[in-house]
């Protein structure tokens, strides 16, 4: 069964599964298989695929080396479908836009264990070797530089996971791309209250008794349920759900409806697998490898990243060419989803692109 895109606020929370795909052109679909991929904790995947979309197409200089291929990144349980939406594509994409595709190659990897790419559910399930981040990095870098012959990035740009995996990517391969934009992530250690709910998202799925060690005849509908209720908590936006959801009844009715939706939708090997992938990040001891021009925003009303811990605060002094903006809380906010919203920071994108070279 294919995982819900979506989760986790562009991933999480997927508000936006119901809206029609933005007026863009149609992206070009294609995959990058690899045999015998190793992962970094020596484990080997059979089979490597990663699937991709791009818009536009590649410009060339005089060496015949691509050089206006930009590459976006989604949170967990999303896809790179994510950004092809209204509230996104419609703010970027378009002629004269700041990722305009008549002069960008725009490119949107599912990453590995999430929509198209090699997964548990496609036939390994529990016996799928563990990935982390660092793996999910590599396996980018190897479809842009194997499967599409691009070996330079303009522009990173990632939400959620994706801004994470931005900060794995500045430290082991800062000279890869001119500009970077993380949204929605810190660069540390996931610990407290955020590797809490995580960790009880991973024990709902294992400890369901349908789970039996992963080959499961039926989805653990109990522990997908616990999860699906965590993944909507994580994602919430406290100030538009106090006006949206304004009686007991209406919120147990959006609740009861959100589950019926969204629990149909997934798979529990792929979930816990993607939820787990975060085990060992932890890019804080080595933010001074990073030297492009990095633009990097949370918003202030993102469960996930609470603005009031003052981590960003903490790291952001250390990037040396690194600016950091705090979306303020307001009415109009979409949590941690905020990050597919492109009205809320379309003009930190512009003056990276300006900053970093034109």
């Amino acid at each position: 069964m294919r995982t819900a895109t979506g989760w986790m606020a562009g991933a999480a929370l997927a508000l936006w599964a119901g809206l029609a795909l933005a007026q863009t052109p149609a992206p070009v679909e294609g995959d990058y298989v690899r045999h015998d991929f190793r992962l970094e904790s020596g484990a080997v995947l059979p089979e490597l695929k990663i699937h991709y979309r791009t818009l536009g197409a590649p410009v060339r200089d005089a060496d015949g080396r691509i050089t206006n291929a930009v590459m976006i990144l989604h949170g967990t349980g999303g896809t790179g479908a994510q950004f092809l939406v209204p509230q996104f594509a419609d703010e970027l994409y378009g002629p004269g836009q700041p990722l305009d595709v008549t002069r960008y190659y725009v490119i949107l990897p599912d990453n590995l264990g999430h929509g198209d790419s090699s997964k548990p559910s496609d036939g390994l399930r529990a016996a799928f070797p563990e990935y982390d981040y660092a793996d999910m990095v590599e396996a980018q870098r190897r479809m842009l530089v194997e499967g599409l012959g691009v070996d330079h990035l303009r522009l990173i740009f990632g939400t959620s996971m994706g801004c994470m995996h931005i900060f794995v990517w500045g430290e082991t391969h800062p000279d890869f791309a001119d500009a970077l934009m993380p949204m929605a992530c810190e660069p540390t250690a996931i610990t407290g209250r955020n590797r809490l709910w995580r960790a009880m998202l991973l024990d709902s799925i294992r400890s369901d008794p349908a789970w039996q060690g992963g080959n499961y005849v039926e989805q653990p509908q109990h522990g997908l349920r616990t999860a699906v209720d965590l993944l909507l908590l994580a994602g919430s936006a406290p100030m538009p759900m106090q006006r949206d959801l304004a009686t007991r009844e209406i919120a147990d009715g959006w609740l009861a409806a959100q589950q019926d939706r969204r629990i149909p939708a997934l798979d529990a090997n792929d979930l816990w697998y993607q939820v787990n992938a975060s085990w060992n990040y932890d890019p804080s001891v080595d933010l001074e490898q990073i030297t492009a021009p990095l633009t990097w925003i949370n918003s202030a009303d993102d469960f996930i990243n609470p603005p009031e811990l003052g981590l960003s605060e903490q790291y952001a002094p250390r990037i040396r060419n690194g600016r950091y903006r705090l979306i303020p809380n307001s009415i109009d906010g979409h949590g941690h989803g905020t990050h597919t919203w492109a009205v809320f920071w379309k003009a930190d994108l512009v003056e990276l692109l300006a900053r970093s070279g034109g």
